[in-house]
């Protein structure tokens, strides 16, 4: 088979789709009706799609998000809800991201906060950036357990990172001492650089009494809050939606 030499170097340079789409090109009685050009950009178009649809999935893992199947398109946005067509555009078109904005989700309970969090996630991985999800008690956990084995350095620098930080929980429960200059470490990394989404029931005027420390509470908010897109969803419990369309 005159083929079987190109489909083995093919293969030898890694461009297996490719390969595949040549062989089934080959036995193909109508592909003499293309042109060289067409069928060049067919194999091309095969092996991108193929790489593009791998990375994608690689993204989506690596972000472990809460919903991984949240889909932004998905999202019913409502004035009631207080989230409007306009934002919700703005986040899909992921500007944000480039800017180096941040978003801040608040709203009591079933609301629906982690669940278009874990969307704009998705949207953001679907646009080719690194995202991370994490619940703030057990990166807090992560980030002491670094600290007592010698890695902390090693974690702050991998957080620093990723282009969206997925902050889901804040406020909840109380915070030690090391908690505050962690958050601020994980946040002084980030400003102006990098796009961080936090979650929170607490609203944002309550944030002073629960970081606890003026100073620290002063220097979080300015680097996390000044520079962020605020949505306070309102309405009821969402909870029996999560595993459909939000």
């Amino acid at each position: 088979m005159l083929n079987q030499p190109t489909i083995e170097k093919l293969q030898a340079l890694r461009l297996l789709v490719m390969a595949e789409a040549w062989n089934v090109q080959g036995k193909n009685p109508k592909i003499s009706t293309l042109s060289f050009d067409e069928r060049f950009g067919m194999l091309v178009d095969a092996e991108y799609m193929a790489r593009d649809n791998r990375r994608l999935d690689r993204l989506l893992k690596d972000a472990q998000l809460r919903y991984p199947t949240a889909c932004i398109e998905d999202v019913e946005p409502a004035s009631s809800r207080g989230l409007d067509k306009a934002q919700l555009r703005q986040f899909a078109t992921g500007t944000w991201i480039h800017e180096h904005l941040n978003i801040v989700f608040s709203g009591k309970t079933g609301v629906g906060k982690s669940y278009i969090a874990c969307a704009v996630g998705n949207n953001a991985c679907r646009k080719g950036h690194r995202v991370l999800y994490r619940r703030v008690p057990r990166l807090l956990d992560e980030l002491a357990l670094a600290r007592a084995e010698g890695s902390y350095g090693k974690q702050l620098a991998k957080l620093s990172k990723v282009e969206v930080l997925i902050l889901d929980d804040w406020g909840l429960g109380s915070l030690k001492e090391a908690h505050r200059s962690d958050l601020l470490e994980v946040l002084e990394d980030r400003y102006a650089r990098l796009s961080t989404i936090v979650t929170c029931q607490l609203p944002i005027e309550k944030w002073h009494s629960w970081i606890a420390d003026p100073t620290i509470a002063d220097a979080i908010l300015d680097r996390l809050v000044r520079n962020a897109y605020k949505v306070d969803l309102t309405g009821p419990t969402r909870r029996p939606e999560v595993t459909k369309a939000n």
